[in-house]
């Protein structure tokens, strides 16, 4: 009997403490690693509010009436971005900020700022954004190189603008579904989408420019909403990998622009996205003679098989590696010449209109002389004549030339240089109405106007 009700009693015991301890596992259940790294990351996240102006179309027959011409209309906008310097110095997303005339961002206690931009980079699309602060809050920075098929990330943003009646941020939670993921240029599209990192956690149009972050709150990636047809997240989103983001970032923040990469060649482009299965790689239709590629050994006719590492498909993998890599850099390559393995490292350097002397005619047109490397980087149909750099928007409707034209005679004066159409243009100057023969898209054409 005295044994029966000391296994009674210990059993009360042990109900009795067993809330307690239930209690406890599971507070420890609900702190996860998604928990955690939510909280070290939240603080740096900021919502990017937008004003720009935009012109109004008609919407109706009535509006052609009533509607006064070049009307415009103020547009908010908004977006998400992360703090990487105490300083205030943001990244986020172009498409966030492309045309804003005001930007206000804003921090999870609700501190609103007036940010203005550093630097902007369509083709990426990064943008970097400054406030004026001291001491603010930095999103702890990882790596996506090492990222695994399968593993947790979480995505915050502010989807909802000042929607809601709170400023903390939305976070969502997914895997990683896949690395280094090309997406073809749709319509409209500026920015090139290529070595994205895949995952499932919702994205939406308020996350873009947000951080997506690893199980330990380290930032990998930046979220760009750009891949539904319903303007929502549905299961497929993808982040721009945080090394291109801060590499471009820096270059925005030293030159106010993003230097290009230029090797000295061009391969197959969208007409051939399957021609990897026949020939094992991506095929070199075209090199300059002197650049890098030529230099090291490289023809047209090769197959380039991979680059940096990374196997070489597609026009949108050379992309990748072409975005990733930047003027000063040694790009290595393995290619087959003639059914030979080969490799070859490049010494990549900037584009080489952007290098070239630029000779200022007309007031404001710039132009360069069409050199071999100039022309085979513009892809120029002809062996002579002046590029046009650059060209006011006034000058465009003045001369119905366009940047990238290239001038190839003025009147009957054949020009070879950058000098050459200066003299020719000075020459006409009060003398009437010039004939300027041109190369656009690879076509012969002309256009009449006076120099005065």
């Amino acid at each position: 009997m005295k044994r029966s009700s000391l296994l009674v009693g210990a059993s009360v015991a042990t109900v009795a403490l067993a809330p307690h301890l239930a209690g406890q596992d599971l507070a420890k259940t609900r702190q996860t690693a998604i928990v955690t790294a939510a909280s070290r990351l939240a603080p740096a996240v900021v919502s990017v509010n937008v004003l720009r102006r935009e012109r109004q179309l008609p919407q109706d027959p009535f509006d052609l009436f009533f509607m006064p011409r070049g009307s415009e209309q103020v547009v908010e906008g908004y977006g998400s971005g992360f703090i990487i310097s105490p300083d205030g110095v943001v990244i986020t997303n172009q498409h966030v900020t492309q045309g804003a005339e005001q930007i206000v961002v804003t921090t999870r206690e609700g501190r609103d700022f007036a940010a203005k931009i550093l630097g902007e980079d369509p083709l990426t699309d990064i943008a970097v954004l400054k406030v004026d602060g001291s001491g603010l809050p930095t999103a702890p920075l990882g790596k996506s190189t090492d990222l695994l098929i399968g593993e947790w990330v979480v995505a915050v943003g502010n989807p909802f603008a000042y929607l809601l009646g709170n400023t903390e941020p939305t976070v969502t939670a997914g895997v990683v579904s896949a690395v280094g993921r090309n997406l073809l240029p749709s319509q409209g599209q500026s920015g090139i989408y290529v070595g994205m990192i895949q995952t499932d956690a919702p994205i939406n149009p308020g996350n873009s420019g947000g951080p997506l972050a690893n199980a330990v709150g380290e930032v990998v990636g930046v979220n760009s909403s750009i891949f539904t047809s319903s303007g929502g997240s549905v299961g497929i989103g993808f982040a721009i990998p945080i090394e291109r983001a801060l590499r471009v970032a820096d270059e925005l923040r030293r030159f106010g622009k993003v230097r290009r990469a230029w090797v000295g060649l061009d391969v197959a482009g969208a007409e051939d996205l399957r021609g990897w299965k026949r020939v094992g790689g991506l095929r070199v239709t075209q090199v300059a003679a002197g650049g890098p590629a030529g230099r090291a050994g490289l023809a047209a006719g090769d197959v380039l098989v991979s680059a940096r590492g990374r196997r070489l498909r597609t026009f949108l993998d050379w992309e990748a590696v072409m975005l990733d890599t930047g003027p000063g850099d040694t790009l290595t390559v393995s290619f087959r010449h003639g059914g030979e393995s080969r490799s070859a490292r490049l010494a990549v350097t900037d584009f080489p209109t952007t290098l070239a002397e630029k000779v200022a005619v007309l007031g404001g047109m710039k132009v360069v002389t069409v050199t071999p490397a100039v022309r085979a980087e513009r892809n120029i149909q002809s062996d002579h004549g002046t590029l046009i750099y650059d060209l006011p928007e006034e000058m465009e409707e003045a001369t119905g030339l366009r940047s990238g034209d290239v001038i190839l005679q003025i009147n009957r004066v054949r020009v070879s240089s950058a000098d050459d159409l200066r003299r020719a243009f000075a020459a006409t100057a009060g003398a009437g109405a010039v004939t300027v023969w041109f190369e656009r898209a690879g076509r012969l054409e002309r256009t009449a106007f006076y120099v005065r």
